[in-house]
């Protein structure tokens, strides 16, 4: 895990080199594995189908796992929507975990092209359902994501970068608040591997809003593997 280390703080340094963040508490260093599998089932029905690991705690131990399936209509060439939902199993540092159920609703849009990749939006509507209360939690995720080819090669290598914005709609008694939740930022590399395929990798900033403490950045090594049909 050394040499992991030493990557992501090489990346994090780029990276808050370039962007300002405001005052924040405790910084801890993560890896995330990603698979995520999308393609057609039936005309205009396509899935996507997405398993995550995420390593937490200065990458010592596993801090988060995550299922996330959903089934979607293309309304478009531009525009398709979904119905999912997600399972997420966070372990709990003195034993026992936390188990969060989510219902979402989400619209994938095309925008275009942007330096001659392209750019596009992704919304998505949560409600969510934690073990540890009884409260039903709403949630906005905005993100916006462009990949430019850094080759005039089709099917290159591009250059990729994301910003995800989260705001939770309600109070609940687990302890979502109301308001600006998180950000991230992602830059890295889209390789190409077979097919539509591709390998995601680069590094990933958190910057988490906490009430009543300082808040937190997470500064983590991203890997993720789109297997598309």
């Amino acid at each position: 895990m050394t040499s992991l280390r030493q990557t992501v703080l090489r990346l994090s340094a780029i990276f808050t080199a370039t962007v300002a963040l405001p005052a924040h508490g405790a910084d801890d260093e993560q890896l995330w594995l990603q698979t995520i599998a999308q393609g057609p089932i039936s005309g205009d029905i396509v899935y996507f189908a997405e398993v995550q690991s995420r390593f937490g705690r200065d990458m010592d131990g596993l801090d988060q796992m995550l299922l996330r399936p959903a089934i979607g209509v293309k309304l478009s060439e531009r525009l398709t929507v979904f119905q999912g939902y997600a399972y997420v199993r966070t372990p709990r540092s003195g034993g026992g975990e936390t188990r969060e159920h989510r219902s979402f609703q989400q619209i994938n849009w095309s925008l275009g092209k942007v330096a001659g990749g392209p750019l596009s939006s992704r919304t998505r509507i949560e409600q969510r359902w934690v073990s540890s209360g009884d409260d039903m939690g709403w949630r906005l995720r905005q993100m916006l994501r462009l990949a430019v080819p850094l080759t005039s090669k089709l099917g290159g290598v591009s250059a990729l970068t994301y910003a995800e914005w989260f705001v939770a709609l309600n109070d609940t008694d687990w302890g979502a608040r109301e308001g600006f939740d998180r950000l991230r930022s992602f830059a890295g590399l889209e390789v190409p591997i077979a097919g539509k395929s591709t390998v995601e990798v680069g590094y990933l900033n958190q910057y988490v809003k906490n009430r009543g403490r300082a808040d937190d950045v997470d500064h983590v090594l991203l890997v993720t593997l789109q297997l598309r049909r």
